[in-house]
């Protein structure tokens, strides 16, 4: 590992809440596209199984950033394992309903449940900034964590579909909720890094929403969600159709492989001058890197269009974590950070599902259409909302304004 990001470690706990938020982000990668596996192979129906994963989606999208403003309030350990339990709980709800062949109605009940998980990787985070605010370590603590995001993504599907295609439809979900349950109490039981709760008297109420910054991050976000919702269930019915289903794992790794070795390399990059101009770039990057997709012809083509695809990634979300700094109080931002995950998961929804109807009505190649346009409508409500960017609230707890010199604004 290079110099940089072995020197993160040498602050005490900082490898075990790493580690244990390694093991409880791996759900994130495993679960939705799990239960697209599972009920694709129970039932053959890929409108009900993308339905599914996005209303999982979708829940979380509602849930995060309440669980995360409940965070910020109370301290991590308070609020995440009431949450995690509800979610694992629903999870075994949803595991004997679609084993049992209940009705569809209960797989959503179950489905909106999951989403109270937490979201873990702001949790991590968030405990980075409490070590590293105010200093480059915390660009490099930034970037490592979009790299563990990745891993994630390349072992999780791997994993999540191997396993329901290889031993039972169940076990890929099933092993994403003992994922979630062993990372999330073990990182709760690490006190010593937990960030200091800020309850809502000392910080003034209100919500991280109020700021025009993130949700012009949010609204692009969403967009941005829905290409990798999209990916993930046409790249699962076109790997059908090829006649190697099992493939598509492999195929996503690639994808989440190219953002693994891009966030790699930038982490250990200093950059000068405004980071929503960086951001920007990336953002029309991934809306680019869609349009190769609609001319794919078989698995190979498609491993390394996704692979190239995956390269703008990483810069692009460690790039968005600066923006969150600069625009969202310290003291919200843990929120903060999940709303921009709740954009993500919104967009997920969205893709997931308009992908999953577009393939039963059209076939897997159409389906390469979705992505395409969410990435249009990402680079669009990118420009829109590019001056607001371009305009940090005063009084911010952002990293930024902590450096005095213009050329240390690289903290993301």
């Amino acid at each position: 590992m290079p110099s940089p990001y072995r020197a993160l470690f040498a602050a005490p706990g900082s490898k075990g809440f790493s580690a244990a938020g390694f093991l409880g982000r791996m759900p994130l990668s495993m679960m939705g596209i799990g239960v697209v596996t599972m009920v694709s192979q129970l039932t053959g129906r890929y409108g009900l199984a993308g339905a599914l994963s996005a209303t999982i989606a979708l829940a979380a999208a509602v849930a995060g950033p309440q669980v995360s403003r409940l965070v910020d309030q109370h301290g991590q350990r308070r609020v995440l394992r009431p949450a995690t339990l509800i979610s694992l709980a629903a999870a075994a709800l949803l595991l004997i309903a679609a084993h049992y062949g209940w009705p569809d109605w209960v797989l959503y009940v179950a489905c909106v449940g999951i989403g109270c998980v937490p979201s873990v990787g702001a949790m991590i985070r968030a405990r980075w900034a409490a070590l590293y605010r105010g200093t480059p370590q915390l660009h490099t603590a930034y970037s490592f964590e979009s790299v563990v995001d990745e891993v994630c993504f390349i072992f999780g599907p791997i994993i999540s579909i191997g396993l329901s295609t290889a031993w039972f439809p169940e076990a890929g979900p099933l092993l994403a909720a003992c994922f979630l349950a062993v990372g999330v109490f073990w990182l709760t039981a690490q006190r010593a890094t937990e960030p200091e709760p800020h309850p809502r008297e000392h910080r003034g109420g209100g919500t991280a929403m109020r700021s025009r910054g993130l949700q012009v991050l949010v609204a692009t976000f969403v967009a941005t969600g829905a290409i990798f919702g999209a990916v993930d269930v046409v790249t699962v019915a076109f790997a059908d159709e090829e006649g190697h289903k099992a493939a598509a794992s492999v195929v996503l790794a690639l994808y989440a492989a190219g953002s693994c070795v891009a966030g790699m390399v930038f982490g250990l990059m200093r950059f000068a001058g405004a980071p929503e101009r960086r951001w920007l770039l990336g953002v029309c990057a991934m809306a680019v890197s869609m349009i190769p997709l609609l001319l794919v012809g078989n698995l190979p083509f498609l491993a390394v269009a996704l692979f190239v695809a995956g390269l703008s990634i990483a810069p692009t979300m460690i790039t968005t974590m600066s923006l969150i700094e600069e625009h969202v109080p310290r003291a919200q931002l843990t929120e903060g950070m999940t709303w921009v995950s709740t954009g993500l998961a919104v967009g997920v929804a969205l893709g997931s599902s308009a992908a999953g109807w577009v393939i039963d009505a059209a076939g897997a190649r159409a389906g390469y259409g979705v992505p395409a346009v969410a990435g249009a409508v990402a680079v669009a409500v990118g420009f829109l909302g590019f001056r607001r960017l371009k305009r940090p609230a005063t009084g911010r707890g952002g990293s930024v304004e902590q450096h005095s010199e213009r050329k240390e604004r690289h903290v993301a």
